[in-house]
C-alpha cells in the first residue's frame, strides 16, 4: 500500500504523499485527513469493510485495509468505526429560487457537493465565483443555459428581464439561441415544452456542430424516441415519456399537437396536459415500453425522474406543512410555498381527481422502475423551485422515492453519484479510489440497509476540506438563524421553471 500511495502521490502531483518504511510521515501531514477503520461503499468497488480513507488537498491519496495503513503523524483522524463512508451526493436538476441566499451551504451539509443548475440565472454564477473564492462552502456548480422554448412560449410575461428564458419562433432563431448561450458559457443547453419540432431538431443540429451537450424537456410535439436518437443528452421529468409507450399514442400526439397555448399561459397547459398525460399512462404497453427504453439504453440517454417534484404536483394533498425542515428557510419562502399551494395546486381538486393522481403517481413510480431495469441510466434530481422543494434536504426524499419505486438502495445511490458523474464526463467523481476527488459522506448507519440512513450524516469532505459534526451543527445553526432574518424587500413570486 504505501508503494502504491507513493505512486499515486506522484502521479496526481500531490506534495508530501510518501510514507517512510516504518509507517511515520517523512514530510509535512499538513492538510492530510485519514477516516479509519470505515466500511466504504460506491457502485464501483461495492462494499469494503474495515477501510482507511487518506485524504490531502483536493483528492484521495489512497484507499486499503485499515491494518495495512499507518496514518502519519499530524493527521486529522475521523474515526470510521461502526460508521459508512458514501461518495459526495448529487442533484442533477435544481434552479437558484432567488428567495434565501443559503442554498449552498444546504447542499453541502445535507451531502451534496455536485449540483446542476438547469436555467442559467445570476444567482447560481455569484454562488459559483463565490465558492471558487473561498468565501462560501458550497458544492460545484454546472450551469446550464436559459431555457430554450418555443412561441408563444409558456414563460411570456412570467420572465420579464428574460433571465430565465429565451423565446424562438424558426430554426434559424434556435440556432442563434443556441450559439448565444454557448457563447455565454452555457454548459448544456436545456430544450422546453412548447419548441416546434423544427426548431428542436435544430437546436440538436447546431449543439452537434458546437460540440455542446442538449437536454431538458422533450417538446410536447416530438417523440422520446425522436429526441434520444437526436442525441438528448437527459430527459428531465417524466411528463412525457408515457406518450412513447401508449398504445393509443397516434390518437394521443394528435390530442398534443392541438392543445392551444397562448403566451405566458403557463397553469393553462399544464392543466390541459394532464388528462393527456393520465390517459397515456392507463394505456401504458409494456412490451412497447421495453423497446423504448432499450433505445433510450442503447443512445446512452440518461433519464433524471425527478420523483419528488411529481409527488408534489400528485399530491399537493399529502403536503406535510409542519415539516421541521421547514425552519431553515424564511418567512418569505414559506409565504410563496403556501400562496403556490393554495392558489396552484389545491383549487378545483375532487375526491376523483385526487384518486386520479394517485393512481398516477404510482404509475410513475412503476415507470422509474421499468426504465432502471431496461438499463435506462437514472439520475437523481430534485427540480429546486418547486414548492416545498428544498435544497439538499429533497435529494434524500428523491433516494426515498426510488426505492420505494423498486430500485435498490445501491441502484439509488449510483443515481445520486456514479451516474452523475460518467453524464459529466468523470471518472474521478461518484467512486471512493486512489485519485478521486475527495467528495464524501460520512453516516452514522448503513443506507443499504435502509436508504432514509442518507440522512444520518456524521461528517461531509467537499474537494478534501473536511466538515465535522461540530462545524456542521453550526452552519445549520447558522441558516436557521439566517432564515428568521427580515428581507429587505419583497421577492417577485412566479413560478417554477419546470
Amino acid at each position: 500500500m504505501q508503494r502504491r500511495t507513493i505512486l499515486t502521490g506522484t502521479a496526481l502531483g500531490v506534495a508530501g504523499a510518501a510514507l517512510g518504511a516504518t509507517g511515520q510521515a517523512e514530510a509535512t501531514t499538513s492538510g492530510l485527513t485519514a477516516i479509519t477503520n470505515v466500511t466504504v461503499i460506491d457502485a464501483v468497488g461495492g462494499v469494503r469493510r474495515g477501510q482507511t480513507v487518506l485524504v490531502r488537498g483536493e483528492r484521495i491519496l489512497d484507499v486499503a485495509a485499515a491494518q495495512r495503513v499507518p496514518v502519519p503523524r499530524g493527521a486529522t483522524v475521523v474515526d470510521g468505526a461502526g460508521r459508512y463512508l458514501v461518495p459526495g451526493l448529487a442533484d442533477m436538476h435544481t434552479h437558484a429560487t432567488g428567495i434565501d441566499d443559503t442554498d449552498p451551504e444546504l447542499y453541502v451539509v445535507n451531502g451534496i457537493t455536485t449540483t446542476r443548475q438547469m436555467s442559467g440565472g445570476a444567482e447560481a454564477r455569484e454562488w459559483q465565483r463565490q465558492i471558487a473564492a473561498g468565501a462560501r462552502r458550497g458544492p460545484r456548480w454546472v450551469i446550464g443555459s436559459r431555457i430554450v422554448d418555443g412561441d408563444p412560449s409558456l414563460w411570456d410575461g412570467l420572465d420579464p428581464d428574460g433571465g430565465i428564458h429565451v423565446t424562438v419562433s424558426d430554426p434559424g432563431e434556435a440556432r442563434a439561441a443556441v450559439r448565444q448561450e454557448h457563447a455565454a458559457g452555457a454548459a448544456f443547453i436545456k430544450t422546453y415544452s412548447r419548441l416546434s419540432r423544427e426548431s428542436f431538431l435544430a437546436v440538436a443540429d447546431e449543439c452537434r456542430k458546437l460540440g455542446v451537450p442538449f437536454l431538458g424537456h422533450v417538446p410536447d410535439v416530438v417523440s422520446l424516441t425522436e429526441a434520444s436518437d437526436r442525441g438528448l443528452r437527459t430527459v428531465e421529468h417524466l411528463f412525457t415519456v408515457f406518450y412513447d409507450t401508449s398504445a393509443d399514442e397516434e390518437r394521443l400526439r394528435r390530442a398534443l399537437a392541438a392543445v392551444p397555448i397562448g403566451p405566458g399561459d403557463y397553469n393553462g397547459w399544464f392543466n390541459r396536459m394532464r388528462p393527456l398525460e393520465y390517459a397515456a399512462a392507463l394505456s401504458y404497453d409494456e412490451r412497447k415500453a421495453e423497446k423504448v427504453f432499450r433505445r433510450l439504453a442503447r443512445n446512452g440517454t440518461y433519464v433524471t425522474p425527478t420523483l419528488v417534484l411529481h409527488e408534489t404536483n400528485d399530491l399537493p394533498e399529502q403536503i406535510d406543512r409542519r415539516d421541521r425542515r421547514y425552519r431553515y428557510f424564511s418567512a418569505a419562502m414559506l409565504d410563496y410555498w403556501n400562496y403556490t399551494l393554495e392558489t396552484h395546486y389545491l383549487p378545483g381538486r375532487t375526491p376523483a381527481s385526487v384518486a386520479q393522481s394517485k393512481e398516477l403517481f404510482a404509475r410513475r413510480l412503476h415507470l422509474t422502475a421499468a426504465l432502471a431495469e431496461a438499463g435506462v441510466p437514472l439520475m437523481i434530481g430534485t427540480d429546486l423551485g418547486t414548492t416545498y422543494l428544498m435544497p439538499g434536504f429533497s435529494l434524500h426524499d428523491e433516494l426515498r422515492l426510488l426505492v420505494r419505486a423498486g430500485l435498490r438502495p445501491m441502484q439509488a445511490l449510483a443515481a445520486a453519484t456514479l451516474h452523475p458523474a460518467r453524464y459529466l464526463g468523470r471518472r474521478d467523481l461518484g467512486v471512493i479510489a486512489a485519485g478521486a476527488v475527495a467528495d464524501l459522506v460520512l453516516l452514522d448507519a448503513d443506507p443499504l440497509h435502509d436508504i432514509r440512513n442518507t440522512t444520518r450524516i456524521h461528517s461531509v469532505v467537499v474537494r478534501g476540506r473536511l466538515i465535522g459534526p461540530t462545524e456542521r451543527a453550526q452552519m445549520l445553526a447558522d441558516i436557521r438563524a439566517a432564515a428568521q432574518q427580515p428581507k429587505a424587500a419583497a421577492v417577485p413570486l412566479r413560478p417554477c421553471p419546470c
